[in-house]
């Protein structure tokens, strides 16, 4: 396991380079001169002084080739230097540190918030197969999966605007111990769930025609029994292979739920970003994002033997 585990890692070089490549190609061929584009916004005539932006260029080394400025950036961080925001001149590091915790929490919340109301759901709808609470949970799954975050957010916010006060309507960060998150957190779970509630009911689905679990039922052991014991452990293995696409989904989703709801996490920080053309907390943001994924996945390879030895001996062979 060790070595698989190192494997993989490995393979992580190549993978966050690739990433970081294509991302630093788009910023340089696509979006055009982020210190052009800086000074254009600016009040006055600054902007018609080209000596001064092409002296601000050089200071911050956007006039070499792509390749120089790639591996400098490269180079840079395998030092730990992320460099500085184009626009405020922070430290990317300091900016992106910051926002990190508040994203990290809203997400693992909401993972932790999926699988205590998905599973469960999914679990009751497989064992009341085509009955009216089977439809209803299925339903209302497939309902939230056709609801994406970027339009759940606004229309509930404009929902609460509009039938409560002014100083009620959940805005801001005070923890996760803050009912303000409650809403935040119901948004961003929406999709996760569908995902895990229509996986769940299916591995049930397909457990309850095999023989252990109808020897157990011959033998009178209790509904309840015979799924904790007997049908929940084989159902998490197809749900834990989830975890990659919920936390795609978890990431993509906090851009737009922290920035309806004014959260100060790398979403929003993204959004900012995005708009300024600051490319330094861009690629930042980008990495982080790859790196969540990678390690989610690298998870997934992990807890899988565990809840199935069978992959295990499959592997080792």
């Amino acid at each position: 396991m060790l070595r698989y585990i190192l494997k993989r890692l490995l393979l992580w070089i190549p993978t966050v380079l690739i990433v970081l490549l294509g991302v630093y190609a788009l910023a340089f061929y696509g979006a055009g001169d982020p210190i052009k584009l800086i000074f254009l916004r600016a009040p006055g005539d600054v902007a018609y002084n080209p000596e001064r932006i092409e002296a601000i260029r050089a200071s911050a080394g956007l006039d070499q080739p792509f390749l120089v400025q790639f591996a400098n950036y490269v180079w840079n961080l395998l030092h730990g230097n992320f460099g500085n925001s184009l626009i405020s001149g922070r430290s990317v590091w300091r900016m992106v540190s910051a926002a990190a915790p508040v994203s990290g929490q809203l997400g693992l919340m909401a993972i932790l918030l999926t699988a205590v109301v998905a599973i469960p759901l999914g679990v009751i709808a497989a064992l009341k197969q085509n009955s009216r609470t089977d439809y209803v949970i299925l339903g209302s799954a497939l309902f939230l999966w056709a609801i994406p975050a970027y339009v759940a957010g606004p229309l509930l916010m404009v929902l609460l605007i509009t039938l409560l006060p002014g100083d009620n309507v959940p805005y801001g960060w005070g923890g996760i111990f803050d009912v303000r998150i409650i809403l935040p957190l119901i948004v961003l779970s929406f999709q996760p769930i569908a995902l895990i509630v229509r996986q769940t009911r299916t591995a049930v689905i397909e457990i309850l025609s095999e023989d252990f679990v109808r020897t157990a039922r011959a033998k009178g052991v209790p509904e309840l029994m015979v799924a904790l014991r007997h049908i929940l452990r084989p159902v998490l293995t197809p749900v834990v292979t989830q975890l990659g696409l919920i936390m795609i989904t978890i990431v993509n989703g906090a851009i737009f739920v922290e920035l309806v709801f004014g959260l100060p996490g790398l979403g929003r920080l993204t959004v900012s970003a995005l708009l300024n053309n600051d490319y330094p907390v861009i690629l930042a943001i980008t990495l982080i994002g790859s790196f969540l994924v990678m390690v989610s996945n690298l998870l997934v390879d992990v807890v899988y033997p565990v809840l199935d030895p069978r992959a295990s001996s499959a592997r080792s062979n």
